[in-house]
Formats: C-alpha cells, structure tokens, sequence
C-alpha cells in the first residue's frame, strides 16, 4: 500500500508477510525452546491486514513470505485479517494459543497491532512488526522499508513530471489512512520535496486529504470532489498508492485528462505498471518484497531459537515510535522510482511477470521496450 518510491536496493534483509493457514502447534510461551510442528519447523504465525486496498498482501507478501518461513526451518501459519480489526485480534489469540514462538504482524492500524503486540509480550512471544510500525506498541523488533524515502521518491516524481508546467500548477494530495503511520511517513517524505515547490509558487496545492482504510473507491469519490470544486482544474496529482492511483485515473478518464496529468503511486502492482505503460500514470514506487520476506524470516528464525543477540545483528537500523518514545530496533529497506522506462526493471527482477504486465493494448509498448 504501501509509496513506495524507492532508491537503491540495500540490504539483503527485508519485509515479510503472508498468507495460508498451517496446523496448529499447541505448546505454549515463547524463549529459547523451540516447538517443532508435524512439518518439521518451528511455528509462528503471520497477520496480513486486508485484501481490499491492495494488490500486494495476496500477490507478493504471501507467498514470498511463505517460501522465505519455510526455508529458514520455520511452520508459519499465515492468515488475513481482511481489513477487520476484530478478526486481526481473533486471529492473534488462536496463534498465541497455538503456542506460537514468534507473531509477525502487519495490521490494519495502530491501536489494534499495538493491542495484540501486548497479548504477545505478556506471554513471552516476541513480535515483528511487519511494514507497518504499531505507535505506542511494545514489539521489539520492525521491518520495512524506509517509509520517508518512499515520501520522497513520490514528490521527486510529481516534481519532474511537473518540471516545465507553468509557475501555479495545482496539485492534488490523495494520502493513505491516518490509522497507518506508514501514509504518516509517506507524506512526511512528500512534504520534504514538495513545500519548498509550493511556498515558491512553482506549484499550488489545491487540497491534501487522507483516504480511511486506504480505500480506493472512497478515494475516487474524494478526488472528483476537490476537482469538481477546484472548477476541474488539476496539472498533477500525488497519489499514495497504485489503488488510489487507479481510483483517481477512473476519474480523469470521465473528464479527458487522463495521460494528461501525471499521476504518482506505490507498490509496482501489475495495474500500476499497466497504468505508467498506457501514459496515465506517472510512476510508482517498487518495494523489493522478496528482500523484505526473507529479512523478515531470518529475523523470526533468530528470534523463534531465542536467540536475540542474532536477532539485534540482523536489525541494525532504528525507527522512532513516535506515540510512545521509543526506537524501536529495525531493518530499513530502500526502495525504486520507476517510470516508463524503469517498468523493465521490475519484471527483470522477478517482482511481477511479463505476462501479467504485457496484456492487451500495452502489449506493443512491452515489445518495444524489451519487456519479456
């Protein structure tokens, strides 16, 4: 969701989360003895927030966090909150229960994961906040990627987009949810890029607003509201993920300025990359999710043997919990701006395949820029 404009992919660690439900375990507690599920490895359970919003959770995060688990000796059972707040805790309790040894979590928002983290320190399990980072939670230990940088990719790309438009240009803010402090940090990185434009009068913005839940139909509603009353007046807009993309996209086509106005976004979905190929998106941002799962499971597997002097070699980094004061020991990935002639980049790396970019009326653009 969450973007994700992206520099250099650093760091051979990175995010997991993922999906598919595994036996359950039912010794208790966490620490250093390790349970070993019918399968062979130790269990620990993984939350994934929702489906609705973004592509990503299902596509990418399940099954590479399913493959990286597995490969690091460890049973994960891998469930989907689908953007329920009370089926996230419900689904904590029964792992917990389970006897899982370590909980990766990525949750819809804060209070929730914060909430859950809790349960799971009072019975010795440590957790992993995966993505997204719980304010005023108690998990020990996060990966993502750097959420900031990802702000400034996004404002880097409306700003070049932007370059030779007339002084005053209008740009529309179309954020994340205020519950996710993920979209906290996305537009920190926007702003950093983007104020010093709009207090030169290089652009104008017209209207910043924070879409609940990251949803996109609402999103699309929001949007046509701030153009219809900005007399359907907009040269750019910052968008802070694909599906919101998507959403404000529906909407330039039924006023004709789609391809016209650029659009920025986040996640490097098939859609997005189908969107920048066509001329209607600008860019997105591609979060290298491979990197995230497999640093998030060598993070679990140190932590599931209780071995946490591996674990604090692994996350280097730190993160300020803002609500609660404290850093909270991290693995920070970096991320990549992709435009048009980047999109070859993303499926050469394996992130999405050919065939799911290369359809339809974008087929011709795929030939001609070597996408295979």
């Amino acid at each position: 969701m969450r973007s994700k404009s992206l520099a250099s992919i650093a760091v051979a660690t990175g995010l997991a989360l993922a999906v598919s439900a595994c036996g359950a375990n039912t010794s208790s507690g966490g620490g250093s003895t390790s349970t070993n599920s019918a399968s062979g490895g130790i269990k620990v359970g993984v939350i994934l927030p929702e489906t609705a919003t973004s592509a990503r959770w299902e596509g990418f995060d399940k099954p590479l966090l399913t493959e990286a688990l597995k490969a690091n000796g460890l049973d994960p059972d891998i469930q989907n909150a689908q953007g329920d707040v009370q089926k996230f805790s419900t689904l904590a309790d029964g792992m917990l229960s389970a006897g899982v040894k370590v909980l990766i979590i990525a949750s819809p928002d804060s209070s929730v994961g914060a909430a859950v983290a809790a349960k799971a320190d009072a019975q010795g399990v440590p957790v992993i906040d995966y993505d997204r980072l719980n304010l005023g939670g108690t998990s020990k230990y996060y990966v993502s990627f750097d959420n900031v940088k990802v702000g400034e990719l996004q404002g880097q790309g409306l700003s070049q987009a932007l370059q030779s438009a007339p002084n005053g240009a209008n740009v529309i803010e179309i954020e994340g949810a205020p519950t996710d402090n993920n979209a906290t940090l996305f537009t920190q990185g926007q702003r950093k890029v983007l104020d010093p434009l709009y207090a030169s009068g290089k652009l104008k913005l017209v209207q910043q607003q924070a879409i609940d839940g990251w949803d996109n139909q609402k999103g699309g509603q929001v949007f046509e509201q701030i153009l219809t009353g900005n007399g359907g007046k907009v040269d750019g807009v910052v968008a802070a993920n694909d599906g919101l993309a998507g959403a404000v996209i529906t909407v330039l086509k039924k006023v004709g300025l789609n391809g016209k106005v650029p659009v920025t976004g986040q996640d490097a979905t098939p859609d997005g990359l189908q969107a920048i190929l066509r001329g209607d998106q600008y860019m997105t941002v591609f979060k290298p999710i491979k990197e995230e799962a497999e640093a998030t499971a060598k993070l679990a597997a140190a932590l599931a043997k209780g071995d946490t002097a591996g674990a604090d070699a692994l996350a280097k980094d730190t993160t300020k919990d803002t609500k609660s004061n404290r850093d909270v020991k991290s693995v920070l990935l970096s991320a990549q701006l992709i435009t048009k002639d980047k999109v070859k980049s993303v499926v050469d790396a394996g992130a999405v395949k050919a065939s799911e970019v290369c359809v339809a009326d974008v087929k011709a653009i795929c030939d001609q820029l070597g996408i295979k």
